[in-house]
């Protein structure tokens, strides 16, 4: 059974528990010699391991995304923690995915209800019938329950796709009723649909990673891929609605170099890619500064955004 998790670790600590060796890679030290980077991981986060000495025998003992046994100690490096790994051996007896997989402090199931209730105030009836399909599709509801909607960035987590998809369809609800001329329906619609590709572009099983299908060809050409086979048992599904449908899933990653094949070319695409950037930007800036320290002003720097984060000043006494 774990005991120790990695939001709990302090400098000095000696380590002997069960963690996701998330990634390996070897490296050469300044004589030549070798050493191994690791990432370690558990529910509550992520950190850096190094392993200086049987780097041969402790980089061969188990693959990435195993759970592993960790022996080491916990040491200061460049203002955080590491693991300085002693030993690596594969995880004995049965192990709880719980341990090692955050997840949503939301109730999946409530907001699964909540998101088919969304899809329900849309007019358009081909645009129901294919909603209905998805919700029909026990596979795919299994696993948008359960899939993360990032590797590490934002809603990170299981149940973070979900998560994810409802608050960007309550954010397009509530624009959509703020600009006239806007079709809501194809806008909460996509939505809602926007990323369903990634419950086959990443895995998670006691990992967050991508898979294979994520890597090759990313989660917008499968969640095209997935909308044209839900339509397709659909003859009479309107061609136009289809392409603007599939235009907005597309689109919505903004430009080229972000990802997008195209860049948005209506004012539901438009919004889509605004609301989606927003979403995921206060959920990941949240995230992040819940895990720093609980008495810091500031927050360390964010590499991706790179910024530090104002927390507020000391609060005020009862």
């Amino acid at each position: 059974m774990k005991q120790s998790f990695i939001n709990q670790f302090k400098s000095g600590q000696a380590l002997s528990d069960l963690f996701v060796l998330a990634e390996k890679t070897m490296g050469h030290k300044k004589d030549g010699a070798l050493y191994l980077n690791l990432a370690l991981s558990d529910k509550t986060g992520r950190i850096r391991g190094v392993a200086w000495d049987n780097v041969e025998q402790i980089a061969s003992a188990a693959q990435s995304g195993e759970v592993v046994h960790v022996r080491g100690s916990i040491s200061e490096y460049k203002g955080g923690l590491q693991v300085v790994v002693k030993a690596i051996e594969p995880a004995q007896g049965k192990v709880d995915p719980a341990d090692f997989l955050p997840a949503t402090r939301r109730d999946p199931e409530k907001m699964y209800e909540r998101i088919k209730a969304m899809g329900q105030t849309i007019k358009s009836k081909p645009l129901c019938l294919l909603l209905e399909s998805f919700w029909e599709d026990s596979d795919f509801v299994a696993r948008f329950k359960k899939a993360p909607a990032a590797k590490m960035m934002h809603h990170a987590y299981i149940g973070g796709l979900l998560e994810h998809s409802l608050s960007l369809a309550l954010l397009a609800d509530r624009v959509a009723g703020h600009y006239s001329g806007l079709d809501r329906d194809l806008l909460i619609a996509s939505a809602i649909l926007h990323d369903i590709g990634k419950i086959h572009e990443f895995s998670f099983d006691t990992s967050i990673d991508y898979s294979s299908q994520g890597r090759l060809i990313s989660h917008i050409v499968i969640g095209v891929g997935m909308l044209e086979e839900k339509i397709r048992q659909n003859t009479e599904f309107p061609q136009e609605t289809a392409l603007l449908l599939k235009h907005m899933i597309v689109s919505h990653h903004g430009s080229r170099e972000l990802g997008s094949p195209e860049p948005p070319k209506t004012l539901e695409a438009v919004l889509l890619n605004y609301l989606d950037d927003i979403d995921a930007k206060i959920n990941g800036i949240r995230e992040f500064m819940d895990n720093q320290d609980a008495d810091a002003h500031w927050t360390a720097y964010h590499r991706p955004l790179e910024r530090f984060f104002y927390k507020g000043g000391p609060k005020p006494a009862p």
